[in-house]
């Protein structure tokens, strides 16, 4: 995962925080050689290939609701038969905030990640919450930057000043007041005792 400058970013996007290379397996294979993979490749999923194309996943989950809770012996079962389908993806270019509105919306952790239609790795709830900060200090940075605009845009108004009855198109609020440039230097001046 990049490091991510909040005052340069404005997103942080999926292929930024993906886990690749995907971990795959057959159908035919059984529970047993998948969760060997998932030990070996300390994963808490596998995708399942039906040639080059995803057509599902098993996670550890499935194997403990699916096999273990019902006392199954994972050498006799196949992949297909407790893998859940079909893969749901998202795009390598869309936000983090948009996976895990994803995740959310239809309840699972984890989603293959695609470009042009080609799994090229996986995000999970927890990939989405290691970015939680960086994500945090954009919203903060940008938030910062806003009022910092906003604050630098003060009003500058044309009338008369309420100080000395004189045009002005520089009339600006200060202590309650409408006042000119030279008006408000000398009531800096007044109130500090010193030139400005």
């Amino acid at each position: 995962m990049s490091e991510i400058d909040p005052a340069s970013r404005e997103r942080v996007r999926v292929r930024e925080v993906m886990n690749s290379p995907v971990i795959t397996g057959s159908g035919e294979e059984t529970i047993e050689d998948i969760a060997n993979r998932m030990a070996d490749c300390r994963v808490g999923s596998v995708v399942i290939m039906k040639g080059h194309e995803p057509v599902g996943m098993i996670t550890d989950g499935d194997i403990v609701s699916k096999i273990v809770a019902k006392n199954k012996k994972p050498s006799e079962v196949s992949a297909k038969e407790v893998m859940s389908g079909p893969l749901l993806t998202i795009s390598d270019s869309q936000d983090v905030t948009d996976a895990a509105r994803l995740m959310r919306k239809k309840n699972v952790k984890r989603l293959g990640v695609v470009d042009n239609g080609k799994l090229m790795g996986m995000i999970s709830i927890t990939d989405v919450v290691s970015v939680t900060p960086e994500i945090y200090a954009i919203v903060a940075e940008k938030a910062r930057m806003m009022a910092s605009q906003a604050m630098s845009r003060s009003v500058h108004l044309a009338g008369f000043c309420d100080s000395c009855n004189q045009w002005s198109d520089d009339l600006n609020r200060a202590e309650g007041k409408y006042l000119c440039y030279d008006c408000r230097a000398e009531t800096v001046v007044e109130s500090t005792g010193e030139e400005a």
